[in-house]
């Protein structure tokens, strides 16, 4: 989930299978009356293309595409391109295909699969597949484009705090230039990048693989994709775990703001830590390390610090910068280092994290990350603010909510202000009548998607059950704690979920 540029998140292609009307079916998986704001009822489902299977990345790895159309109510017109990577399980007890997706939007499940296929346990990778995929818009699929590298550099670089009229307009004109570029480059496919789109996809996904049941690890973004699905195909879901939750029931305006209280809640954490370990650079309670933080940043508003010789340390540049390590604890380091060195006047550490948050190269190459994140979420929810009064109305409960980044978080909400292509999604729960039981993964400090959110999918669902991470940064698996970690395999080994409400450290 990212942050900044989207409504909500804040952190990675030939032959058709539909003939022909004749060859349209419906997923046995989608039936019922949709719940207000959720996906129109389910439309007809093209025969899945086969998957081109290639070897890749040595003999360990397969690569493939598969086609699918651009537009679901038009099966027989345009199609796009899905990239898919798939490591076979190791052991000989099966059980399938584990479909996983870290997040974003924009997030390459490609590449999240690789880290997958040798980080997962080996107890998972012998009984399944491990299979990624680059959801439409994203990475090696058929991408979203927008900017130039040259001009991505200038609109990270635009205030996200304006002071007064001509930074307004500056911030207005960047982003609706942003809006036009990502539809000019993209073409008709930018109207179709939704979360609908992409589960629909995933359907697809799983029927080329032959699968009768989908299985699916999805983290912070994946989880609203995960629980889209299952909200469209209940019938087809098996194991899915979604961790670190996503609230579908929430307008853009309200998870804009409490996403800012989920940083500021991470920066507490990071403040109470450096007071602990006694002598704290920034000060020695954490109301001072915070006032001291948000020092820096107005200094850094008036006065930017030297960069790369084309970029400045500017308080945009910085506040990503300082938001990109709050994802991991192990993070923390960096994050001291960079203020270390911006206190003495250096501002390349945070300069380099914020490029590793907009996944910006050492030549200056953007990947497409941000692009497919704005488009994705400007389509899934009505935007937070269309006008700059609009934002100036909100800004004073996102401060009360979080003082550091609240103003920012505010203001970002003028990307889908302006986006060219109007919202096909709007807020509204998730039940999925029927599915098998889900599990839900929530973080207690979680900086980018706010425990209750977890909490609140959890009591959505119809067979949602929650697993409590008591600890800090972005996701519970895989970070540490053996309790989640064990709890997370046996669901996915055995089927059955922990107790409900089970809470690890």
């Amino acid at each position: 989930m990212q942050a900044l540029t989207g409504a909500v998140l804040a952190t990675a292609l030939l032959l058709s299978g539909c003939s022909g009307a004749g060859d349209v079916k419906k997923s046995p998986g989608a039936s019922g009356t949709p719940a207000p704001g959720a996906p129109p009822a389910a439309l007809p489902m093209p025969e899945a293309a086969e998957i081109d299977w290639k070897a890749c990345e040595g003999s360990q790895f397969e690569c493939g595409t598969l086609t699918v159309p651009v537009d679901y109510a038009d099966p027989g017109g345009d199609r796009t391109k899905i990239a898919l990577i798939r490591k076979k399980a190791t052991g000989p007890d099966r059980i399938g295909s584990l479909v996983v997706n870290p997040g974003g939007p924009g997030g390459s499940g490609v590449d999240f699969a690789r880290y997958a296929a040798s980080q997962f346990p080996r107890t998972v990778r012998d009984r399944y597949d491990i299979v990624g995929f680059d959801p439409r818009g994203v990475g090696h699929s058929t991408p979203v484009k927008c900017l130039s590298d040259d001009a991505m550099d200038e609109y990270t670089q635009l205030d996200q705090t304006p002071d007064d009229g001509s930074e307004v307009s500056a911030l207005v004109t960047g982003a609706t230039a942003f809006g036009k570029a990502c539809q000019a480059e993209t073409g008709p496919l930018v109207a179709h990048v939704s979360t609908v789109d992409a589960a629909r996809d995933m359907d697809q996904i799983r029927e080329a693989l032959g699968d009768a049941k989908l299985y699916y690890f999805g983290a912070s973004y994946g989880t609203f994709l995960g629980a889209t699905y299952a909200e469209l195909f209940p019938a087809n879901v098996g194991r899915f775990v979604l961790d670190g939750a996503v609230d579908p029931s929430l307008s853009a305006a309200t998870a804009n703001r409490l996403q800012a209280g989920g940083f500021e809640t991470a920066l507490n954490a990071y403040a109470d830590n450096c007071v602990a370990g006694g002598s704290c650079f920034l000060g020695p309670t954490r109301e001072a390390v915070l006032a001291r933080i948000q020092a820096l940043l107005a200094e850094l508003d008036a006065k930017p610090l030297p960069g790369d010789g084309t970029r400045d340390v500017n308080e945009a540049i910085a506040t990503t910068g300082i938001l990109s390590p709050l994802y991991s604890r192990d993070q923390w380091p960096q994050l001291t280092r960079a203020l270390q060195a911006a206190l003495r006047g250096d501002g390349d550490l945070l300069l380099d994290l914020n490029d590793q948050y907009y996944e910006r190269s050492s030549d200056g190459h953007y990947a497409n990350l941000m692009y497919a994140n704005a488009a994705v979420n400007c389509l899934d929810l009505p935007p937070a603010a269309t006008t700059p009064d609009q934002v100036r109305a909100q800004v004073p409960e996102f401060e009360q909510t979080s003082p550091t980044f609240g103003r920012a978080l505010a203001w970002a909400g003028l990307t889908c202000g302006t986006w060219p292509v109007p919202a096909t999604g709007r807020p509204h729960e998730i039940h999925a009548p029927g599915a098998a039981p889900i599990l839900v993964v929530g973080t207690t400090r979680d900086p980018a998607t706010p425990y209750a959110w977890s909490q609140a999918l959890a009591a959505q669902l119809d067979s949602g059950t929650l697993l409590t991470y008591d600890g800090d940064g972005h996701t519970a698996y895989l970070r540490g704690s053996t309790c989640i970690d064990t709890a997370v395999d046996a669901y996915l080994l055995t089927g059955t979920a922990p107790p409900d409400g089970k809470t690890c450290n």
